[in-house]
């Protein structure tokens, strides 16, 4: 940033170390402020003593300044109303405008890209404000190209990394047609190279970020792309298998794998062919799970398909489900969905309804129709009874 632009910044708004605008403002023992980046490096550069009065620190502890964020916060909030109203508006348009000139940059150094990446987390995460101006300046599709537009051979993957969690918190549902990028064959097998090859964060903001590419008919064509990928289904399925180890990641993966084939019927098959089925029957079987009403969804969807019913069958799905078919804790649609994926299966083989009873479906069945499940539920639930009391009954005639 050049000197002009700096002096258009409040000086007590620039930190003394960057002397750049405070993204998170944090409070020493002296009683002087810095942004947390840039103390913090201060102090495991081997520094003990406060930059500013050069005291000794007592202690290392930093408090975050509340009522200075608060200032910042309303005095960006001005900047995006002069903004709107003209070309130049004030300091922080313009300091934004470079920084993100900087991020597009092949000429701008790696440090100095990682250091403004950490500038828009921040902005992106404690300050609502801070997160409108961004979205207004467009750092959305930059951060986009950052990911998904650079040459993988040379892409640092701490900066990916840094850039699909900034993706993640400037709300992608919001800004999906910038996603449609991603349709270009170059940036899908960025997408596709870095789900499967990509850190364990790396997997989870991916798979988030496909979860909210399905939610919407502005990325269906994206959607269906990602349904007919190989290699996504089996990542997918890979990070299911994981939900023992890797809880974060399987939560993902559940709610991506279940927005595709709830959103995209054509992909179904290819998803059971890659082991869908397994893959959620595992993470089913782990116990209660944030994405579990989800994974139900989507093996709802699976059952609905011949080989996804024989599928279930083999990997001993039918168990699992009639686990979830009365669950307090689970939301009210979990058990609805896991009644309608019982029913799918049950109807179209004896073996299903055979261990649907061994494993206590009539039980579940009955506990759900006493709760205040909703009228859709409770229908799928007397019909599965029924057909489950015909099994029962014929098998004693035998």
């Amino acid at each position: 940033m050049d000197e002009e632009n700096k002096m258009s910044i409040p000086f007590l708004f620039r930190c003394p170390i960057s002397l750049d605008l405070f993204t998170d403002p944090v409070t020493l023992s002296t009683g002087q402020t810095y942004d947390r980046p840039s103390i913090e490096k201060w102090l495991a550069g081997g520094n003990s003593t406060c930059p500013v009065t050069m005291q000794r620190l007592p202690d290392f502890s930093a408090v975050p300044n509340h009522t200075l964020r608060q200032y910042i916060d309303r005095w960006l909030l001005r900047g995006v109303a002069d903004h709107r109203n003209s070309q130049q508006g004030s300091g922080i348009p313009i300091s934004l405008t470079i920084l993100k000139t900087g991020l597009l940059s092949s000429e701008t150094p790696l440090a100095a890209k990682l250091e403004g990446l950490r500038k828009v987390r921040v902005l992106s995460t404690e300050s609502d404000v801070g997160k409108s101006f961004l979205i207004q300046l467009d750092f959305f599709p930059v951060l986009v190209h950052l990911v998904f537009q650079c040459p993988l051979e040379i892409a640092n993957l701490e900066l990916v990394e840094l850039a699909l969690d900034c993706i993640l918190r400037l709300s992608p549902s919001n800004n999906l047609n910038y996603l449609n990028v991603l349709k270009q064959d170059a940036a899908f097998s960025s997408l596709v190279v870095l789900l499967e090859h990509g850190s364990s964060k790396m997997k989870t903001f991916l798979c988030i970020l496909i979860e909210a590419i399905s939610t919407s008919t502005t990325t269906k064509e994206l959607c269906s792309l990602l349904g007919q990928s190989q290699t996504v289904l089996q990542v997918l399925v890979s990070l299911l298998l994981q939900s023992k180890t890797n809880e974060q990641a399987s939560d993902a993966a559940a709610a991506a794998m279940a927005g595709i084939c709830t959103s995209v019927e054509s992909s179904r098959s290819d998803a059971i062919k890659e082991g869908a089925v397994e893959g959620l029957a595992e993470y089913l079987s782990t116990g209660v799970r944030r994405n579990a009403s989800n994974a139900l969804a989507a093996m709802e969807v699976l059952m609905g398909e011949e080989n996804g019913r024989k599928a279930g069958v083999h990997v001993g799905a039918v168990r699992v489900m009639v686990k979830w078919v009365f669950r307090v804790s689970s939301k009210e649609e979990g058990s609805e969905r896991a009644v309608g994926a019982l029913m799918a299966i049950c109807r179209a083989s004896s073996r299903a309804r055979k261990e649907a009873l061994a494993a206590g479906a009539v039980t579940q069945l009955l506990l759900l129709l006493q709760s205040q499940c909703g009228g859709t539920a409770k229908a799928k639930a007397r019909a599965l009874l029924k057909l489950l009391r015909s099994s029962w009954e014929e098998n004693n005639e035998m």
